[in-house]
Parts: C-alpha cells; sequence; structure tokens
C-alpha cells in the first residue's frame, strides 16, 4: 500500500489538521522524516502554505487544532505543538498547550525542527540567570510581585507554568498565577527542569 493511500485511510480521506476534504497531499514532518507514514501527514494545501510560510499564518484557520491535537498520531500531535507554540502569543493557542500532552519522545520530536528555527529569532527572552526561555516552559518567581488591577501578590517560589512569550518584547512573558493570566518581567523568574 502506497504511503498516500495508507494516510487516506488513517484519516479518512481528510486534512489531519483541519479536517478539509479538497486538496489533500502528503506532508513529511521534519526533521525526522524517514518519509515513512508514522512521519507524514495527509494535510490540504491550505494547511501546508501556512506551514511552509508562517508569514501567511492566519491565526484563526488553526482554532481546528482544539480537535486535532486529540490525534492519537504522533505525527499529528507534533504539528499539533508547533502550531500551537508559534501561536501561542495570541492567548488561545496557550491555553491549548496547557492542555495537550506529548510523551517525552513525541515532544523531543515536536521541539526538534522548532530550536532550528528559533535560532533564527533575533528576540531572546532569558531568564534572571541568562538561560533561554521558550513557550511551554516553567519558571519560579524569585521575588513577590504585586500584580496590577488583580489584587494579589504573587509569592516568590511561585511556578508558572506553560509559559508564553511575549513576541516584540523580550522583557516580558506571560503565564497563569491563581488562575490569572498575568505579564510578568523576565528579570523576576528562573527557569526550572
Amino acid at each position: 500500500m502506497s504511503i498516500e493511500k495508507a494516510l487516506q485511510q488513517r484519516s479518512g480521506s481528510k486534512c489531519e489538521l483541519c479536517s478539509a476534504v479538497d486538496n489533500l497531499s502528503v506532508y513529511e514532518i521534519p526533521p525526522n522524516s524517514d518519509a515513512g507514514e508514522d512521519q507524514c501527514m495527509l494535510i490540504c494545501d491550505t494547511c501546508r502554505e501556512q506551514i511552509e510560510n508562517p508569514d501567511k499564518m492566519d491565526a484563526n484557520h488553526w482554532r481546528c487544532l482544539n480537535d486535532s491535537m486529540w490525534s492519537q498520531t504522533p505525527a499529528v500531535q507534533v504539528m499539533a505543538w508547533r502550531m500551537l507554540t508559534h501561536l501561542s502569543a495570541e492567548g488561545w493557542p496557550q491555553d491549548l498547550l496547557d492542555m495537550l500532552y506529548l510523551d517525552d519522545e513525541t515532544l523531543v520530536w515536536a521541539k526538534a525542527f522548532s530550536e532550528d528555527i528559533s535560532d533564527d529569532d533575533s528576540i531572546k527572552h532569558v531568564d534572571s540567570n541568562g538561560a533561554v526561555l521558550e513557550a511551554g516552559d516553567t519558571v519560579t518567581l524569585i521575588k513577590d510581585l504585586d500584580v496590577k488591577g488583580a489584587n494579589f501578590t504573587a509569592k516568590r517560589g511561585t511556578a508558572v507554568r506553560g509559559i508564553s512569550l511575549v513576541a516584540d518584547n523580550p522583557e516580558h512573558i506571560e503565564g497563569r498565577v491563581e488562575g490569572q493570566r498575568i505579564v510578568i518581567l523576565t528579570k523576576f523568574v528562573k527557569k526550572t527542569g
């Protein structure tokens, strides 16, 4: 059976990301791709165009990941993680990332390609110790922070899981503390784990 036929059977002849039924083709997921069906997906032209040209990305198109991120297929999980991470500054993708669970092997695969891309970025978010922060990291607060407008103090030692990076400001990250999504200065956190 050809890879395309195997993928059509696996996906029900639908895009494995957005469920479109037209203009489907095989997409090999870098960098692990040995072109086997486990490292490929069946996707539509719209998804392919936006994956290959991130500057043309329409964040609303990717709301489809709300459903496809639950796929049991590691290749689909990897692409969902990568797209949600890329879009995490939008807000809603970070909420989905917080819910998405990948086993260790799949997470390594998902991060492998995104690290290659982020090396080219001019903006680097670094913690108080100079460690590079990435979307999805867990950080710990190193001092008590008064949260403006929320009437509480985020205590030193509080863990903030699944942070998102503020794309245009390397000194700011976002995360949830006591159920509130807040902006935190990178100089007041240290990366954990």
